[in-house]
């Protein structure tokens, strides 16, 4: 069809899907994986692929000067992760392999293995099932530019890179004291973490190559060559202070390697402001629709809309309007519905506020399609909303809105033919601030991927909360 005499109108499900099942993601990852193998029949490799199913498994590098921590941290990344730790040891120590037995002679020669036995030993492990289905974890792998150069030509390209840092005479105080246990390989230190159990005491031992002299001289060597790396790793690379507590390194490390990368799949936001009456959410939805072009749908002002234009909806709505009574939920979503299917909202994407206000609306809203893909509460405290509202007056000749803290009206003779609106009074706001709070946990376990935001504040510095959580990647929900 040609698109200049027919345009193509993509349906809102098209998206939806492709968003929700990560397809743009999923494509790219293959189209990766194609240009760094380059197999001869593309297809079947294609369908090896999506079936192995392993795009999100770890394949994480960490680095790090002698004591930094950097093996406890791998170690304890491995197990939360499920993971493979892989380490200059466990990759020669390997049996029934020529590869390993070779570098393990040369090791025990002059205690380092030839960067391309180390890359190809790398390779291999790295193509067995367990690294290929529960990822891996490099320890202190690469140890030079030329490495990193080796790695990355393979196609061995990790996700995360984390570098330990610390200053050297922290580093090589702390390396006086460290010890190893023999039997399970677990690293302990005199002073920071020693072990309870008398009988791992008694067998812990003194590793080699611990004095402060050698220290000094590996440290020499360490920062020779990181500063060659880290240029191999521009955009996933994170450096963590090491002269703090093992464990809040390990949290800061994992809180890392568990943040998505931003997408660049082609994103339409269909954005959802929850909050009390007086939280905001109309100034943010404007500023949104302001910068980015988003439809601004405001609930009430649609059904007041339906009724001002006698549409057929409009006649529905009018006898409700007329006795001051809620328009029933059946008729909000069909007319919701109507307006969110019409193509500037599928194009350029929409930012919805007023509804869903319970549990039930937002079932309602979800079973018509109109699922929303970045979600925010906006929670404000009592005695700001009633300051934000009560204080409200309108000029009945002008219809200028004032407020009598931060916009007074500029005469005394204007001030004295303010008027305030019902709705404004301290019982009505009372009200339907419980009403939404009572119903507010339901929706936040119901939308359970929604950002929550101090609305208390400059509402620039909410609006900079909301942009960035827009920007930003979803977190994926654990199975």
């Amino acid at each position: 069809m040609d698109a200049t005499t027919a345009p193509h109108h993509i349906p809102p499900e098209m998206s939806q899907y492709g968003e929700a099942n990560h397809i743009f993601e999923m494509m790219q990852n293959m189209l990766e994986q194609l240009l760094i193998y380059q197999p001869k029949d593309p297809i079947p490799f294609m369908i090896n692929h999506l079936q192995l199913d392993n795009d999100n498994v770890p394949k994480i590098v960490i680095l790090g000067p002698p004591a930094s921590g950097k093996t406890t941290i791998a170690m304890w990344l491995c197990k939360h992760l499920n993971s493979n730790l892989l380490t200059m040891e466990n990759l020669i120590a390997k049996e029934f392999s020529s590869l390993a037995a070779e570098a393990r002679r040369h090791y025990q020669t002059v205690k380092t293995v030839p960067s391309m036995q180390l890359v190809r030993l790398i390779r291999d492990r790295l193509s067995e099932e367990d690294c290929i289905r529960r990822g891996w974890i490099l320890d202190g792998i690469p140890e030079s530019r030329e490495q990193a150069l080796m790695i990355q030509t393979l196609g061995i390209t990790p996700r995360h890179v984390i570098v330990l840092s610390a200053p050297d005479t922290v580093l090589i105080e702390r390396n006086l004291g460290k010890r190893v246990d023999p039997q399970t390989g677990e690293i302990y230190h005199t002073t920071f973490d020693w072990p309870p159990e008398p009988e791992i005491q008694n067998r812990l031992m003194v590793p080699g190559g611990i004095s402060e002299l050698e220290t000094a001289g590996k440290l020499l060597e360490y920062h020779r060559n990181i500063v060659r790396i880290l240029p191999s790793y521009p955009k996933i690379l994170k450096v963590i202070s090491a002269d703090q507590p093992c464990m809040d390194v390990f949290y800061q490390a994992l809180t890392y390697v568990q943040t998505n990368r931003r997408s660049n799949a082609p994103f339409t936001p269909r954005v959802l402001l929850c909050g009390p009456v007086g939280s905001g959410k109309s100034l943010q939805a404007a500023l949104l629709a302001q910068k980015y072009g988003l439809v601004n749908v405001c609930c009430g002002h649609l059904l007041k809309e339906a009724v001002a234009e006698k549409s057929k909806f409009g006649e529905m709505i009018q006898p409700f309007f007329e006795k001051d009574t809620a328009v029933p939920d059946s008729i909000i979503v069909k007319v919701l519905s109507q307006r969110l299917s019409q193509q500037d909202c599928l194009q350029k994407g929409w930012v919805l506020h007023g509804f869903p206000r319970d549990l039930d609306q937002a079932h309602l809203l979800h079973s018509l399609g109109c699922k929303p893909n970045r979600v925010f509460f906006l929670n404000v405290p009592f005695d700001t909303v009633i300051e934000r509202l009560t204080l409200r007056r309108t000029d009945p000749v002008t219809g200028e809105r004032y407020h009598l803290m931060y916009k007074p009206p500029p005469t005394m003779e204007i001030q004295a033919r303010l008027l305030q609106s019902p709705k404004d009074a301290e019982e009505h706001i009372k009200l339907k601030m419980d009403l939404f709070y009572r119903n507010s946990a339901e929706l936040e376990e119901f939308y359970w991927q929604a950002l929550t935001l101090n609305g208390d504040q400059d509402p620039h510095t909410v609006f900079e909360y909301i942009e960035s959580g827009i920007i930003n990647p979803l977190p994926r929900k654990v199975p």
